[in-house]
């Protein structure tokens, strides 16, 4: 068996991904990233097991991420390339998706930008708003950071409790704001709030200024999909409030199954058609 390897080191997790030559995907894996180069290596270990592998099954890696930049030799002998993180994402996103241009929203610990079709993968910007702000922000006013507990308990939150909306300051319909739509994340705490309502508001925040950032990239350009990638995609909100935010600014959101590993797959990807 011949496979490679797609690891996508990035602030705060690695993933792994194995392709085949032929782009089907033998595997996918995600940990948490203490130590980035500790990581990447136990990740791989376990990977190998639990997927019934050995080192002798991998023709190549193909290396990703903030992260990439610490590794300058081969890992484990195997012939290990590093990729660049813009043009991975890029490639990941339009791959997952089945599309061919799009903008492809990476929302790691922080949120990348970039703008792709077929030829072309460019880095248009981003922001620091991402799953650090999350982890950050939960921590400090929840004592919580485990973020899949925090999505979860959400889940029971309201945000009338928290967050000012269009309604709360406006008697008249305007056609263009619906009476829900947020005008001012955390402008309305309430004394009554539970943490439950706080875990909700947290999250929005940080998946309107993700979503909002993607609609202000795509203003000058002719109508668009954006297709959003990284950990944050699996939260239990995010379909609804992407969801909501297409429909009030006209942009198509999608998510695509393994969102999660996109920069890793894409990672591959640039290693099997550079071979090609």
């Amino acid at each position: 068996m011949e496979l490679i390897l797609g690891i996508d080191v990035g602030g705060s997790t690695t993933k792994i991904v194995a392709f085949d030559r032929n782009k089907n995907s033998k595997g996918t894996l995600q940990v948490k990233a203490g130590d980035q180069l500790t990581s990447l290596y136990g990740a791989l270990g376990h990977f190998l097991k639990i997927n019934n592998l050995s080192l002798t099954d991998i023709s190549e890696i193909a290396l990703t991420g903030v992260g990439a930049s610490l590794m300058d030799e081969n890992i484990y002998n195997i012939p290990t390339f590093k990729v660049n993180e813009f043009e991975a994402i890029g490639k990941g996103g339009l791959f997952l998706s089945g599309l061919s241009r799009a903008l492809i929203v990476s929302m790691g610990t922080g949120t990348a930008y970039v703008q792709a079709d077929q030829s072309t993968f460019r880095h248009i910007g981003g922001t620091g708003v991402g799953g650090g702000t999350l982890v950050g922000l939960s921590w400090k006013l929840l004592k919580e950071d485990n973020i899949p507990l925090v999505s979860s308990m959400a889940l029971k939150g309201n945000l009338r409790n928290v967050d000012l909306s269009v309604g709360d300051i406006s008697k008249i319909t305007i056609p263009s704001l619906p009476p829900y739509t947020t005008a001012a994340n955390f402008g309305k705490i309430e004394h009554t709030a539970s943490r439950e309502d706080m875990a909700y508001a947290l999250i929005n925040m940080v998946l309107q200024t993700v979503g909002m950032m993607a609609v202000f990239a795509c203003i000058h350009t002719e109508p668009q999909s954006i297709v959003l990638t990284g950990t944050l995609t699996t939260l239990h909100q995010a379909e609804k409030v992407f969801e909501e935010l297409g429909a009030l600014h006209h942009k198509t959101f999608i998510i695509p199954e393994n969102s999660v590993f996109a920069t890793a797959i894409g990672a591959v990807l640039c290693r099997i058609e550079n071979k090609e």
